[in-house]
C-alpha cells in the first residue's frame, strides 16, 4: 500500500494553529477604544459593544505564508486566491477552507508482490517529488490532491512493472523512472499538480530467484574466463608460429635462442632441465649442454673444496 507522507494543507493547518497577530491587535484596539470611550463619556455599555465589534472583526484579516495560497469562497462560490502575506475577507460571508502549500512535496509509495511481464513477483519502493503549480485546480478539481497523487503514483508503478521484464527492471532504472514520471505527470496535471522526479529506492526479488541469478552470473563469469584463456592460447600459438618461421630461415638466431634458454635454466645452482632429444638435434644443443654441465660441475667442485679447507 502507498504511504502518504504529506497531508493536505487544510489538515496541516488544523494540526498547527495559526496565530494571527493582526486579529489580536484589532481586538485589543477595540477594547482600548471602548474603555477610553466609556471613561470619557461615562457610558459603560460602550466597552462590551466595542468588545463584540472586535470579535466580529477578528476573522477579517488573514495571513498566508510565502509558500501558501488561500482559497477564498463567498457563499460557497470560488472568488479567488489570496496570499502570500496579509489579506482581508468579509467576516461570515467569505470563507477560507483550504490553504495550498506550493513547496515541493515528497511522497513514498510502493508496489508489493507485483508480477513483471515474465511472471516474477517483485516489491518496489519509490519516492515521488511533486508540487502544486495551479492552486485553483488543486482545490476545486480533486477532493484530496495529496492522496490522489499518491494513488496515481502507485497504480502507475504497478502498470509499468506489469509490462516490464525483470531484466529491464533491474538494468533500466533511469528509463523506467522517466517513463513513470511522465505517466504520473499526465494523470495529475488536470489537478494542478506537476511531478518533478521519481526515484526508485529498492527492488526486492524472491530469495530463490536471487540464488539462481547468482549462480547464473557465476557461470557467465567462468564462461567468459575460459573464452579469454582460449583467446590468449590462440594468440600465443600464432606468436610461436611466427617465431618458428623466423628461426627456420636463421640458424644463428636459433642457436642464440638455445643458448639463452640454457642460461636461463642453469643460472641457478642445482637446476635441472628436461629437453627433448629432437630439440637437441635440431637446435645443436649437445655441445652447449656439455659445456654448461662441465661449468656447473666445476663450480660445484670449487665450492666443495673451499668447504673442506675451511673445515
Amino acid at each position: 500500500m502507498a504511504n502518504i507522507v504529506v497531508r493536505r494543507g487544510e489538515d496541516y493547518a488544523s494540526v498547527t494553529p495559526r496565530v494571527n497577530v493582526v486579529a489580536v491587535a484589532i481586538l485589543l484596539a477595540c477594547l482600548g477604544i471602548g474603555a477610553l470611550a466609556a471613561l470619557a463619556l461615562e457610558r459603560p455599555f460602550l466597552l462590551p459593544i466595542m468588545a463584540i465589534l472586535g470579535v466580529l472583526l477578528m476573522p477579517a484579516p488573514r495571513i498566508a505564508q510565502q509558500w501558501e495560497r488561500a482559497v477564498v469562497l463567498r457563499f460557497g462560490r470560488f472568488v479567488g486566491l489570496r496570499g502570500p502575506g496579509l489579506f482581508w475577507v468579509v467576516p461570515f460571508i467569505d470563507r477560507v477552507p483550504t490553504w495550498i502549500d506550493q513547496r515541493t512535496v515528497t511522497t513514498s509509495f510502493a508496489a508489493e508482490q507485483t508480477l513483471t511481464s515474465d511472471t516474477v513477483p517483485v516489491n518496489v519502493d519509490a519516492v515521488l517529488f511533486w508540487m502544486v503549480h495551479d492552486p485553483e485546480k488543486a482545490a476545486l478539481e480533486v477532493q484530496e490532491y495529496g492522496q490522489a497523487v499518491s494513488w496515481a503514483a502507485q497504480t502507475a508503478l504497478r502498470d509499468i512493472i506489469g509490462r516490464t521484464t525483470l531484466t529491464d527492471l533491474l538494468r533500466g532504472r533511469e528509463r523506467i523512472e522517466d517513463e513513470l514520471q511522465g505517466l504520473i505527470d499526465r494523470r495529475s496535471n488536470p489537478w494542478g499538480v506537476t511531478v518533478s522526479s521519481v526515484e526508485m529506492r529498492d527492488i526486492v526479488i524472491p530469495g530463490a530467484l536471487q540464488d539462481a541469478m547468482s549462480r547464473e552470473a557465476q557461470a557467465a563469469r567462468e564462461k567468459q574466463a575460459r573464452i579469454i584463456l582460449g583467446e590468449a592460447e590462440l594468440a600465443i600459438a600464432h606468436t610461436f608460429e611466427e617465431a618458428a618461421r623466423s628461426y627456420q630461415n636463421n640458424p644463428t638466431a636459433l642457436h642464440l635462442r638455445a643458448m639463452n634458454m640454457l642460461y636461463e635454466g642453469l643460472k641457478e645452482k642445482g637446476a635441472l632441465m628436461l629437453i627433448p632429444s629432437s630439440a637437441v638435434e635440431s637446435m645443436g644443443m649437445g655441445g652447449m649442454m656439455g659445456a654448461a654441465a662441465m661449468r656447473q660441475n666445476a663450480l660445484a667442485g670449487g665450492d666443495s673444496a673451499s668447504t673442506q679447507e675451511t673445515a
